[in-house]
């Protein structure tokens, strides 16, 4: 009886094909989602930047501030200081509205800059001059400016630097004088009434104090992490520019709150997601699907299909997926649990949005 041998080559050509056949998996993969490959590989390309030195902040109810002034290793001022509120605002009107109504016991002067095209040179509605009456509350203590960009050749990038270095004038016009608080911030970073209290009634506080926010995303259903930081609290001084960006190296912890793309309405968010620096993210028209934004956002997915942006592929792999969904609405701004029924698409269990 002859045995029938098994071709010795066999093997090795059935592993030749299966290495082609991934090799073209991996290609086609790559050209599907080469957007993702700068966040993928960004723990081995970029460098985290320098951490901030992080302040404790103390708070507990009925708690003096002359003791939480002292608990921060500062002293109490025998009279408060002066607060001014500066913010670049685009079209989130039930964010200041909140923000508003939390700070407008605690800030002398509220400076408001809105311009009529966005950071993308597209058209813009004054938003807020169109809704004044929304915001009569305040109106006392409101200074608004208007500002028509002269060119839309600029990049996303440059037409945002402008439209912050405009807010300057805002501030040169407020009033503020040496040892007054300017709060610099988007409308969407939202100091917390406590960490106004301390910046008014504490003396020693650093020049220029980041403020640390707990950043959430599409609403207060979606916390992330402590990631933001571009809020500052500044002691004015003459010749002081308004910036968003790194300034100083202390930071305040738990000073707030970030609540980005935080809409009411899906139109809302189309509109951001073309107005904003990063518009170049929209890779397919696909992207504003109305059906797909609501999806994302009960979700807690990503818009722009973008993975994470960290430093370590631990934090990397830690933040893949969606935001894991919190139902606590434990030490949120007051106004906003107070109400919650105009609100309630901030709220967990609120997801669900209007179309327009």
């Amino acid at each position: 009886m002859t045995r029938k041998l098994s071709h010795p080559r066999r093997p090795f050509l059935l592993f030749l094909a299966a290495a082609v056949a991934s090799f073209f998996f991996l290609l086609t993969l790559l050209y599907q989602h080469h957007h993702l490959l700068p966040s993928l590989l960004r723990p081995i390309w970029d460098s985290p930047p320098l951490p901030f030195i992080r302040l404790p902040h103390f708070y507990a109810e009925n708690t003096s501030l002359s003791l939480l002034c002292h608990l921060h290793g500062w002293s109490p001022r025998s009279s408060p200081r002066r607060v001014f509120d500066a913010i670049l605002f685009s079209n989130e009107l039930d964010l200041l509205e909140i923000r508003y109504q939390s700070l407008l016991p605690f800030v002398d002067r509220f400076l408001l800059l809105e311009s009529n095209s966005t950071f993308t040179g597209l058209p813009k509605p004054l938003f807020f001059l169109r809704n004044t009456q929304r915001f009569d509350f305040a109106k006392d203590k409101i200074l608004y400016a208007r500002f028509s960009p002269q060119s839309s050749d600029y990049t996303p990038f440059r037409i945002e630097s402008i439209l912050r270095s405009v807010v300057n004038s805002l501030i040169r016009h407020s009033g503020a004088v040496d040892g007054d608080i300017v709060l610099m911030s988007d409308a969407d970073e939202i100091p917390s009434q406590h960490t106004v209290q301390l910046l008014r009634w504490c003396d020693g506080i650093p020049t220029v104090l980041h403020l640390e926010l707990r950043h959430y995303m599409y609403s207060f259903e979606f916390p992330v992490d402590f990631s933001s930081w571009r809020a500052t609290a500044n002691v004015y001084r003459p010749g002081m520019m308004y910036k968003h960006s790194r300034r100083s190296n202390m930071i305040l912890a738990d000073a707030g709150w970030h609540c980005s793309f935080c809409f009411r309405r899906i139109g809302d968010f189309v509109f951001k997601m073309k107005a904003y620096s990063h518009a170049d993210r929209i890779r397919n028209p696909s992207f504003l699907d109305h059906g797909r934004i609501q999806r994302i956002i009960c979700e807690g997915g990503d818009l722009f299909d973008m993975l994470p942006e960290e430093y370590s592929f631990r934090e990397l792999i830690k933040k893949m997926g969606p935001i894991p969904r919190s139902a606590s609405a434990v030490n949120l701004p007051p106004y906003l649990i107070q109400n919650a029924d105009r609100f309630r698409f901030l709220l967990p269990g609120g997801c669900l949005r209007s179309p327009e």
